[in-house]
C-alpha cells in the first residue's frame, strides 16, 4: 500500500465477543490503537443535532482530501443495533443520507450508441469537457429514446450534467435559453450501429434490441466478459483486448471454447489496439507467464459452484441472487434446464418475466449445446438444494409477504416452507 501511496480509514469494529457497549467507544480506542479513524464523526443527541451536523458538512466535505458524497448516521449502541437487526441488504440501524449533487453546464457535440450483452442499445452523448466535481468529464449516458424524448435535448445543446451518486455523470436538462440555430433534433437509430440489423423495440420496454445475438461483435465480446467476470466463473488475466483476440483468430466460438484452449494457440499473439479517445495505441500480447495465469485461472474456474455457473450463462433476467435461489430450489443445472415455467414460479421472488427468460433460454438448441459444451469441460452442474420438497398444494396460488422474525422459523425456513406448499414469497411490497 506505501508503494501504491494508498491509504484506510477504518470506520467500525467487528468482533464475535462485547468489547465495546457502543460505536463511539469503538472509534475512541481504535484511534488510540493507531488505526486511522476520520476525525469527521460526531455523536449527535437527537434528529436536530444530526441535521445540524449534515448541514454543517454540506460545504465543509470539499475541504476533505478525498471525495464523499454524503453522511452514514448509526444508532450508538451495539445492543440496540442487534435488535434492530438487518434486511438482505443492509442494516436498520443505520442510513445513509446523500447531498444534492454537483452539477455543470456543457455541449452536446454527438452521441455514440453502444450495444450491451443483452443486445440493449444505449445512447452515449459525447460532451464538450467539462470540469465535475474534480474529474473532467466527456461523455454521459442518456439511457434510451424515452429520456431523449422526455429531456428534448438536441445535438449541440447546452446541456447540464450531474454526477449520480457523485460517480456516474447523466444529462438532466437543456438550457433553453442557450439553443442556437445550429441545434439538431436527434434521430433515434433503427439499425443495430455494430452489425447493421434491425433494431427491435419488446412492448412495455423503454430500450432498442439488436436481435442479432450471436453475431453482433459488441454482444458477442460482452458474453465472454460477462462468463469470466468475478461473480460468474472468475477466470484472471483476461482483458477485453485478450478475448477480443481470441474472437478475432477464431480460437474460440463461445466461452466453453476456453476450456479447450492450449498454451500452443496462445503463445506468441499479439495485436495493436488504438484508443480512439486518446488516439494513443498500446500493444497486447500473450507471454509465456501471461499464457500461464490464463490457463491456471481457467482450470481453476471448474471449482465455482453451480450458482455460479447459471449466472455465467447469460440468461436475461437471471442475476447472482436469482441463479442461486434457482439453485436452492432446485439443485441441480438439469433441473433447471427441464423446468417448466409452472415450476418455476413456484421459486422465490421468481416472477412471470424470470420464468418465461429461463425457458426460452433452455429451449434453444444453440443454448444446450453451449452447456452441454461446459459440462463435458468439467464444470460444476450440482449444487446443494437447500428447499425442502413439496408437501401440498394448500398454498397454491398465494403469495406471501412478511416482515419481522418469527419464534419457530427462521425466513429461510419459512420461506421454504412455502414454497413447499405451492405459495410464493415476495420480498417486493406493491400498494396502489
Amino acid at each position: 500500500m506505501a508503494k501504491r501511496r494508498l491509504d484506510c480509514y477504518v470506520y467500525s469494529f467487528l468482533s464475535d465477543e462485547e468489547v465495546f457497549k457502543t460505536h463511539e467507544e469503538s472509534l475512541i480506542a481504535m484511534k488510540q490503537w493507531g488505526f486511522n479513524v476520520s476525525p469527521t464523526w460526531q455523536k449527535c443527541a437527537d434528529i436536530q443535532e444530526a441535521m445540524q451536523y449534515i448541514n454543517q458538512w454540506e460545504e465543509k466535505r470539499f475541504t476533505l482530501p478525498l471525495g464523499t458524497d454524503g453522511i452514514v448516521l448509526k444508532v450508538n449502541r451495539y445492543d440496540q443495533q442487534r435488535e434492530l437487526g438487518y434486511t438482505a441488504k443492509s442494516p436498520r440501524w443505520a442510513i445513509s443520507f446523500k447531498y444534492k449533487a454537483m452539477a455543470a453546464s456543457t455541449v452536446l457535440t454527438s452521441i455514440r450508441y453502444q450495444v450491451g450483452r443483452t443486445g440493449s442499445v444505449t445512447p452515449v452523448a459525447l460532451l464538450t469537457p467539462v470540469l465535475l466535481a474534480g474529474t473532467v468529464v466527456k461523455r454521459a449516458s442518456l439511457h434510451n429514446a424515452n429520456e431523449i424524448e422526455r429531456l428534448g435535448v438536441r445535438l449541440y445543446d447546452t446541456v447540464f450534467v450531474e454526477k449520480g451518486g457523485e460517480i456516474i455523470p447523466k444529462i438532466t436538462g437543456v438550457d433553453l435559453n442557450r439553443r442556437t440555430e445550429q441545434s439538431q433534433p436527434i434521430s433515434y437509430p433503427t439499425i443495430c450501429p455494430a452489425c447493421g440489423t434491425p433494431l427491435v423495440r419488446k412492448e412495455g420496454e423503454a430500450n432498442h434490441y439488436c436481435p442479432n445475438e450471436r453475431g453482433c461483435p459488441p454482444q458477442r465480446q460482452a458474453r465472454f466478459e460477462h462468463f469470466i467476470q468475478r461473480r460468474a466463473m472468475n477466470i484472471e488475466s483476461l482483458g477485453e483486448g485478450k478475448i477480443e483476440m481470441l474472437i478475432d483468430r477464431g480460437l474460440v466460438e463461445t466461452p466453453a471454447g476456453l476450456y479447450s484452449l492450449t498454451s500452443e494457440q496462445l503463445l506468441g499473439l499479439e495485436k495493436i489496439f488504438l484508443d480512439e479517445e486518446t488516439g494513443k495505441k498500446r500493444i497486447v500480447s500473450f507471454r509465456e507467464k501471461t499464457v500461464d495465469n490464463i490457463l491456471t485461472a481457467i482450470e481453476r474456474s471448474k471449482a465455482q459452484p453451480l450458482q455460479n455457473v447459471l449466472f455465467a450463462l447469460g440468461i436475461r433476467y437471471v442475476g447472482n441472487t436469482t441463479a442461486e435461489k434457482l439453485v436452492d430450489y432446485f439443485g441441480s443445472m438439469d433441473a433447471i434446464m427441464n423446468a417448466s415455467q409452472e415450476e418455476l414460479l413456484a421459486v422465490p421472488d421468481t416472477g412471470p418475466r424470470i420464468a418465461e427468460s429461463v425457458v426460452a433460454w433452455f429451449a434453444d438448441p444453440y443454448n444446450r449445446t453451449f452447456v452441454e459444451q461446459l459440462r463435458a469441460a468439467g464444470l460444476q452442474f450440482v449444487g446443494e438444494k437447500k428447499v425442502v420438497e413439496r408437501e401440498g398444494d394448500a398454498l397454491a396460488g398465494k403469495t406471501f409477504l412478511y416482515t419481522g422474525t418469527f419464534a419457530n422459523f427462521s425466513r429461510e425456513e419459512l420461506e421454504n416452507r412455502i414454497a413447499a406448499n405451492g405459495g410464493r414469497y415476495s420480498a417486493v411490497f406493491l400498494k396502489n
